[in-house]
């Protein structure tokens, strides 16, 4: 009797897989196909073991619209957020994977574009896209590279705005975490104005603030008679508003009748510190500063549902958005995800308000009890 191993057995599977692809590849010919295996007569170390690497996708993919999967049968297909458990790397071009969840029901480990093939077919593919643009427009090409810079130049004066639309996204290496029970990972509701998460965040708030509470935030304004230092706002001078503004310590931060407004990551952390749960409404561009934070936030994406239920839904409270007010709300959520999207833990699509508010408490309890995929340089 032979005994074999799963891996050895994965690797007869994987060449019955390969000579299959190249007998369809070979369909067409006639004759006789002759494959010869000869033993190597030079002695080899044994094989390093390779460690499984987890990683997240930043893109969706399918390989029987790649014509370069060296063979579609092979290929595994996947999409925006999925967990791939990387076992092989060794081409560099195309890695072996499992999803997460498929080792069972999967016998053979598929292929998927290597991180820098990807990123080079990408590349060449934006170029592509782009050397067709005068054409389009029938602009010079000094037009377009003038266009160019202009936008260069508007992205940096923004401080705060951390996409980057010509960043390439791949895959982010992942690992297993779960939060401790004296440390709760601060919730981040993102969304378009008009979907419900200030109104799920303050529902949150009131039902349970023995559990919910949010970030004191800063101010340069006046006190009020009425305002407590600390528990309304941190009153903080201009200058020191500023400073810290610069040495990124806030998440976001805007002006409103001349005085500055912003949330700070001492904030969150005071409020992780007592062992509550910090819940916050952002735009996505605080997401960079709270990302690189040491807060470990798990992003709710807080979606629109159709043109009509959310007319009726606003219309509950006393709103009657004209139709170009709907569309713009729901292109901007679309706009969101496209850019913004790899960055979510969730998405909840919010339809009615009483099962998107129990969704959200599901995926918030489910943070005790299961160990959730965060980014690995958040553990180093």
């Amino acid at each position: 009797m032979i005994r074999s191993s799963k891996s050895s057995m994965r690797n007869v599977l994987y060449i019955i897989a390969v000579c299959v692809c190249v007998c369809v590849c070979q369909a067409d010919m006639h004759g006789l196909l002759t494959f010869v295996l000869i033993p190597s007569t030079q002695s080899r170390p044994p094989p390093v073991k390779e460690s499984v690497v987890h990683v997240k996708a930043h893109f969706d993919y399918d390989p029987s619209d790649d014509p370069y999967v060296p063979c579609r049968e092979l290929g595994l297909s996947f999409q925006k957020g999925d967990i791939l458990h990387i076992i092989s790397q060794s081409d560099p071009n195309w890695w072996q994977a499992y999803r997460d969840g498929d080792e069972d029901n999967q016998p053979l480990a598929g292929l998927v574009p290597g991180k820098s093939f990807q990123q080079q077919r990408e590349a060449m593919k934006q170029t592509i896209e782009e050397d067709k643009e005068p054409e389009k427009s029938g602009k010079l090409w000094c037009a377009k590279k003038n266009k160019r810079k202009r936008k260069k130049l508007l992205y940096n004066t923004h401080r705060n705005d951390d996409i980057d639309h010509e960043e390439i996204l791949t895959y982010e290496e992942m690992a297993l975490y779960h939060q401790p029970a004296n440390r709760k990972r601060p919730i981040a509701l993102i969304g378009p104005t008009s979907c419900g998460q200030a109104e799920l965040r303050q529902r949150l708030l009131n039902s349970q603030p023995e559990r919910f509470a949010g970030a004191v935030p800063h101010t340069t304004r006046s006190r009020r008679d009425c305002e407590l230092s600390g528990r309304d706002y941190h009153f903080v001078s201009r200058q020191t508003f500023e400073a810290e503004l610069a040495a990124g310590k806030l998440i976001e931060s805007g002006d409103f009748e001349k005085n500055l407004y912003g949330t700070s990551t001492d904030s969150v952390r005071q409020v992780i510190n007592t062992g509550k749960i910090c819940v916050l409404c952002l735009h996505t561009q605080a997401l960079k500063v709270l990302r690189s934070s040491d807060l470990k936030p798990y992003i709710i994406f807080i979606a629109p549902p159709s043109q009509e239920r959310l007319r009726a839904l606003l219309a509950k409270d006393n709103k009657n958005p004209k139709p170009e007010e709907l569309r713009d709300i729901i292109e901007k959520a679309r706009e969101m995800e496209q850019s913004c999207g790899h960055l979510f833990d969730a998405v909840i699509v919010n339809a009615d308000q009483d099962k998107a508010f129990n969704e959200l408490l599901r995926l918030i309890n489910k943070l005790d009890t299961e160990p959730q995929w965060v980014p690995c340089s958040w553990l180093r």
